[in-house]
């Protein structure tokens, strides 16, 4: 049963990314940041909504009355695309941390380029960092609030990694609060198989927590503490210790 439903989600995820880029694509470049913002988000309302229905998942998203009014940075760990979907709407408009090379994939590379991302080029580590953090605050200054998964790659249910600090960096630097977010999508939408999971999909959106003066690593123990405190509520998978060492050194954490 699990086979056919998620057969049936992916059939309708291609027709529904078809049908979105078509129709919308062409429209959205001539509509200010704010309009287009909320007209691509529809791709991510419907996904989200078929994921929901075709794979018999339940949602339960908690907290999101404490989303700050103004601009925030959003450090979320990172399972599988859900959460790069569902994060987008979450609190737009908002501008995501992700690898360059998903610009280049047909309708979706280029919806995503008309949001001004800011899209890194891992090969060449040190430029990159110095784009998140220059660009990261230029998008906060600009109303926007940035996403970054602070673990810098996908990390299955029941593992862990070390956090990095460019969030809380340019957090910091721009005087905004951080909003630290859990989820356990990754057990229904395995990161790296195909077949989807039905049952309870909870995310829950943390009190935002203020910066000024705070040091980055600060900020980032906070944000991890919270967010594994959390995981540990409503993971189906067991989570392990701590991943050890201090704090992972600036680096780039992108959409993958």
């Amino acid at each position: 049963m699990n086979v056919l439903r998620s057969l049936l989600f992916y059939v309708g995820y291609f027709l529904i990314m078809l049908v979105c880029g078509v129709l919308f694509l062409p429209l959205a470049p001539l509509l200010p940041l704010g309009s287009r913002y909320r007209l691509l988000n529809v791709y991510n309302h419907l996904i989200t909504a078929w994921f929901r229905w075709a794979c018999g998942v339940r949602y339960e998203i908690r907290g999101r009355e404490r989303l700050p009014a103004g601009p925030c940075v959003i450090l979320a760990n990172h399972q599988c695309e859900w959460e790069t979907i569902y994060l987008q709407i979450l609190k737009p408009p908002v501008c995501t941390v992700l690898k360059q090379e998903l610009l280049r994939i047909p309708l979706f590379g280029w919806g995503l380029r008309l949001l001004h991302p800011i899209a890194l080029d891992r090969s060449r580590p040190a430029r990159a960092m110095k784009q998140v953090l220059t660009q990261g605050k230029q998008r906060l200054d600009e109303g926007l609030s940035v996403l970054i998964f602070p673990e810098g790659t996908r990390v299955a249910p029941g593992h862990r990694k070390r956090y990095n600090k460019s969030g809380a960096v340019i957090a910091c630097r721009a005087g905004v609060p951080v909003v630290p977010v859990a989820h356990n999508a990754g057990e229904r939408w395995p990161g790296r198989h195909w077949v989807k999971n039905p049952g309870r999909l909870s995310l829950v959106v943390g009190p935002p927590i203020e910066t000024d003066g705070r040091t980055p690593e600060e900020v980032l123990v906070e944000v991890e503490a919270w967010i594994e405190a959390r995981l540990a509520e409503i993971s189906e998978v067991p989570r392990p210790a701590a991943a050890g060492g201090e704090a992972a050194p600036l680096e780039v954490s992108a959409r993958r």
